[in-house]
């Protein structure tokens, strides 16, 4: 049996590789995502206190800092048992909203959209940010990353910082918004909304008017039927911030709705030996079932697809015209095919500027009122937001002062490591026949990933037990002579 390796595996966040196994045929028997990388914040959080915990899960990743840190600081209210301040909630929000656009706007242009603005046969040197701002031009490049730059002032007008922010406190925000400040984030607003129908233009003109492309986006080698989890709010719209968790089997019936704590009902975790990466699935549909797609898989994902396919709308007007322009296309709901989560990406980026812009414009948005007065430790406290890669869930545990004893962090990219190895199976699958493999080939494989948009730095906290260790050893001609492992 011959094995194709891909390591490392680019346009992510972390280090990771695919194995893939050719039977005597040359044709694929089977294939691994696989991460290679290990971190452990669940367990040094153990004896902080729980007010510098938002600081400190913020450095998890220099990407993915203001999700950990806005999760957390929406624990650590229900562990001094406080509610923020309308004013302090929507700054948080506002906050939030900038993320999630930088975020966005990084992963379409640096990660995604290179495979097809660029090509995916192309060579690797031109598939990337340079080659795709050479195809779309000088110019327009520039305009892009001054707007995605926009986003990021805002947060760290808001945050401290444009990296890891520090403005969280318990039960609100520790910076007041000047009206100045609020004046200019209104006008940055509207440049981040015109970046918005850049992004989604460039995605028509690119993608969908491109048939060799569509057979790409709508193709079964990228086609993975899983559940789905995102949050909506009161009139079933995603929610960002905060909302009602909601969970939808393959075929889009729903599972059930959560909150909190409850999300201890409805997901379980696995471990496998060969990936520091934990398998979630659904336990409210059975057991452990093995990493399989199907109509009665326990196996479900997030981020933007999941979000859309589980929400009735977008909640502003402009998002929501792409949002119907989306469920046209397809005219199925839920979406499996994965290559949409680039479009679905695309849709939340003006979704969340439309509602930054709408922020800017409250008037409560500048009070004094920025934080409540913590209450009495509660010892125990979850946050669950909807990062731009999904679902993201902080759990802490803390002693009658507040100090951390026990926390667990699930990440988006945890919560879809079961369909990120469907996929790279699927892909494998389609694309390598008789042995014949060149890098063209490869990157199909790897465009199996890139919709997740992986973060593997956030993913890979902890393990069960030891650290799976495997030590093999070779003879000089290179046959093998003994393996060791701890597993």
């Amino acid at each position: 049996m011959k094995k194709i390796e891909i390591n490392p595996i680019t346009r992510l966040e972390g280090h990771g590789k695919i194995a893939i196994f050719l039977d005597d045929k040359g044709n694929v028997d089977d294939a691994f995502f696989q991460v290679v990388e290990f971190r452990g914040y669940e367990k040094f959080l153990q004896g902080m206190p729980i007010e510098e915990v938002p600081r400190t899960v913020s450095t998890i990743c220099g990407v993915c800092r203001g999700v950990h840190f806005t999760a957390s600081m929406k624990a650590s209210d229900q562990i001094y048992g406080v509610e923020p301040t309308a004013t302090g909630r929507k700054l948080r929000e506002m906050f939030f909203y900038a993320h999630h656009i930088e975020d966005h706007a990084v992963v379409l242009y640096a990660l995604g959209l290179p495979d097809y603005v660029v090509g995916p046969e192309s060579s690797p040197a031109e598939r990337n940010i340079v080659g795709l701002i050479q195809k779309v031009g000088v110019e327009v490049g520039k305009e892009v990353l001054r707007k995605r730059g926009l986003a990021v002032k805002i947060f760290e007008i808001l945050g401290g910082k444009p990296n890891h922010p520090v403005a969280a406190l318990p039960g609100g925000w520790s910076k007041r918004l000047s009206e100045e400040e609020r004046q200019q984030i209104e006008k940055w607003a509207d440049e981040l909304i015109e970046l918005g129908k850049l992004t989604l233009k460039v995605f028509n003109d690119v993608v969908l008017q491109n048939p060799r492309y569509m057979e790409l986006v709508t193709g079964d080698m990228y086609k993975v039927e899983v559940g789905y989890m995102g949050s909506v709010d009161e009139e079933g719209n995603i929610a960002y911030y905060d909302g009602l968790q909601k969970v939808i089997d393959a075929q889009g019936n729903e599972v059930g709705t959560f909150k909190d704590k409850e999300y201890l009902d409805f997901v379980a975790e696995r471990v496998q030996p060969w990936s520091y990466l934990k398998f979630p699935y659904l336990k409210k549909k059975g057991e452990w079932q093995g990493i399989q797609d199907g109509t009665d898989t326990n196996l479900y994902c997030v981020g933007p697809l999941a979000r859309l396919n589980i929400a009735r709308g977008m909640g502003t007007p402009l998002a929501q015209e792409a949002f119907e322009k989306f469920q046209a296309t397809f005219n199925e709901k839920p979406v499996h095919y994965i290559q949409a989560y680039h479009w679905a990406r695309a849709i939340e980026l003006l979704n969340a500027a439309e509602k930054l812009k709408a922020l800017a414009q409250d008037p409560e948005i500048t009070s004094p009122d920025t934080v409540a007065e913590p209450g009495e430790v509660t010892g125990e406290g979850v946050g669950i937001i909807e990062a731009p890669r999904g679902t993201l869930i902080h759990h802490y545990r803390t002693d009658e002062k507040g100090i951390v004893s026990d926390a667990n962090l699930i990440v988006a990219t945890t919560h879809n490591n079961g369909p990120i190895n469907i996929a790279v199976k699927k892909a494998a699958r389609h694309f390598i026949k008789d042995g014949k493999v060149d890098e063209g080939i490869l990157n199909y494989v790897e465009m199996a990933f890139r919709p997740y948009d992986l973060c593997l730095a956030c993913a890979t906290h902890t393990v069960t037990g030891a650290v799976p260790l495997e030590v093999n050893v070779y003879t000089d001609d290179g046959k093998l002579y003994r393996q060791l492992r701890n597993f």
